[in-house]
């Protein structure tokens, strides 16, 4: 949940309201007479509304003014209350800092913070100027920056030899970070141009969570900003957006304006295909689900509206086969084809109900035998060879829950590779003996034998995904193929999707894992250097997070998106996904335009989405 951020500001003299950049409260609705065509506007308004910075008495920002050095230890006083509580070197007593001067609490706190040092003759020189380098110190500094070494990161700007050697390193790390704005050329760093309040505020907003996304993603001279995913995954589960020509429009329209760059409709679930399948058609007798048709796809292919009206806006269309390898047990798929289904060990074939929508109960068609795989294969090439499609999609259900794999047809084709010998039970008693009932997939990939069963049954459904990347390839070689999976070990040992391995195969080609906590939890899980799969993957290909915005009975609010979406950025991935459509404004706990004006703030220009 999002705390409150505004700060309680004293209000001392009229002198200090007039002298210092970061004293006067602004209420939400900003007064700034002077920046309404200024590009940090947003920037400016919203440190405002947090009191971080303020105005003067005639109504201006002047957001041209330079700042000095007391100044700017006034602002990061108040932007970075947490870093300034926790100081990391004791006070000094700078001889032009008398204790009545107007900024000397906020100087002494940014001293102890370490975004200032004096100089040698033990003064502060608080009125002098503040350059952008010297700004851009002080941050990288205080923040505590870890130091790069990627001083090749200064490649990009045409003035890199202007830098002051002091600051290679920290302007090189504050480039990395994405905290550098240079406007308004990119290539352009200026380093030894004073400091302008409007310069100032946008080093502060990108150093801010709750603000990053407010300075246009076209000032920000790092590798993150030039390309980004910015995904949507519709679908037809509490949503009717798919059903509606015009909602569809209205839909690919506001997405567009609002700058999201790729669509993901769902194409394939609950048995059937969304989209009119000569497959499903010769295998079945129908060709798009009964409830789609009576819901509104008769005689409409939402698809090809999808993809026409998407490209139209410049937007990436990737069809999402959701339910891979699964299906209501009651569909008429499913009941024509029980010889499909694979089972558990004790001959059960029902899945787990919560998997669909808690009432109907799944099956699992077996990813090991011949005729599911062409099945699956023949879907997919349909879609790729009949339409314009970017890519493809799949998730965890192009996998299979551990417990299944235990029916005829596999054992026996376990047993032939094997030497005659049976696959292992899952064997849930020793989980419960050893009191690890709840995590049962951890603790018996522990096991060597069950450890070969969980990969010898990947392997085999990485073969399915190798059939898929060829047969896609040999239609349309730009056709991408991806996956949104759940984060590993978790993936892989419930659901046995390696996607690390099949990701070092060669076989994925963009990566988006569903990472759907919240706080903290949220932060650890996309942690590179934590996750080394994650790290290696996006190192080598684009890789997304999978943010969720909201179910229906849940939406989250945007103070909590919009710092998942700074925690991606700031881990040098190439974007991000939500799930799903209905959250992103629809349902939402904020009205509708504060919801869109949000996503604004987050987009506030166009890019191309990432790509190999």
């Amino acid at each position: 949940m999002q705390l409150s951020r505004f700060f309680r500001i004293t209000c001392l003299f009229l002198l200090a309201f007039i002298s210092v950049f970061s004293i006067q409260v602004v209420t939400a609705q900003s007064r700034f007479t002077d920046i309404q065509t200024h590009w940090a506007r947003p920037c400016i308004e919203a440190l405002a509304q947090r009191n971080v910075i303020g105005g003067f008495p005639d109504g201006r920002f002047r957001p041209d003014d330079a700042v000095t050095r007391a100044q700017f230890a006034a602002i990061a006083v108040k932007a970075f209350p947490t870093i300034v509580g926790s100081p990391s070197r004791p006070a000094i007593s700078f001889q032009d800092v008398p204790a009545t001067y107007w900024a000397a609490d906020a100087i002494e706190k940014a001293y102890r913070a370490n975004f200032f040092s004096g100089f040698p003759n033990q003064t502060f020189q608080p009125n002098l100027t503040i350059i952008r380098a010297q700004a851009l110190t002080a941050l990288a500094n205080g923040l505590k920056i870890e130091p790069t070494q990627a001083v090749d990161m200064l490649k990009t700007y045409g003035d890199a030899g202007a830098i002051p050697p002091y600051a290679v390193s920290a302007i090189a790390s504050a480039t990395q970070k994405g905290l550098v704005v240079n406007y308004p050329t990119t290539q352009r760093l200026e380093p030894m141009k004073p400091a302008s309040r409007g310069e100032v505020a946008a080093f502060v907003c990108r150093a801010l969570p709750e603000t990053a996304g407010l300075v246009s993603s076209q000032y920000i001279p790092s590798a993150v900003a030039k390309r980004e995913i910015r995904g949507v995954w519709l679908t037809n589960i509490d949503s009717d957006v798919l059903f509606n020509a015009s909602k569809l429009s209205n839909a690919v329209s506001e997405l567009s304006r609002l700058n999201f760059n790729t669509l993901y409709p769902v194409v394939w679930n609950w048995g059937y295909t969304l989209y009119p399948s000569q497959v499903m058609k010769q295998d079945l007798g129908v060709e798009v689900d009964p409830r789609a048709i009576a819901a509104g796809l008769r005689e409409r292919d939402m698809l090809n509206q999808i993809v026409t009206e998407g490209h139209d806006k410049g937007m990436a269309v990737i069809p999402w086969f959701e339910f891979g390898f699964f299906a209501p047990k009651e569909s008429e798929l499913a009941q024509k084809h029980k010889d499909w289904w694979t089972t558990k060990q004790d001959g059960s074939a029902d899945g787990d109900p919560r998997s669909l929508d808690g009432r109907q109960v799944p099956i699992w068609f077996n990813p090991f035998k011949p005729e599911v795989q062409t099945f699956m294969v023949d879907l997919v090439t349909e879609v790729v060879t009949n339409y314009d499609v970017d890519g493809v999609q799949f998730d965890d259900h192009f996998g299979l829950p551990i417990e299944f794999g235990y029916d005829d047809f596999t054992v026996k084709l376990y047993q032939q590779e094997h030497n005659g010998k049976s696959p292992p039970r899952y064997d849930l008693a020793r989980c419960e003996k050893a009191g690890m009932k709840d995590a049962c997939p951890e603790f018996l990939a522990k096991d060597p034998q069950w450890a070969e069963w969980l990969r010898w049954r990947s392997n085999k459904i990485e073969e399915v995904l190798k059939q898929v990347f060829q047969s896609v390839k040999s239609q349309k070689p730009k056709v991408i193929i991806g996956l949104s999976p759940l984060d590993l070990p978790y993936a892989y040992e419930r659901a046995l999707v390696d996607w690390h391995k099949w990701e070092q195969d060669g076989l994925i080609e963009e990566l988006i894992p569903q990472i759907y906590f919240q706080g903290q939890k949220f932060v650890d899980r996309i942690e590179p250097a934590t996750h080394p799969e994650l790290k290696q993957a996006r190192d080598r290909i684009p890789t997304a997070i999978g943010i969720l915005s909201g179910l229906s009975s849940t939406p989250r609010p945007m103070d909590e998106l919009r710092r998942q979406v700074q925690a991606v950025r700031d881990r040098g991935y190439a974007g991000m996904s939500f799930f799903f459509y209905e959250t992103l404004w629809n349902n939402s706990p904020e009205p509708v335009e504060t919801r869109k004006a949000g996503w604004q703030t987050l987009f506030l220009s166009k890019l191309e989405r990432a790509k190999l």
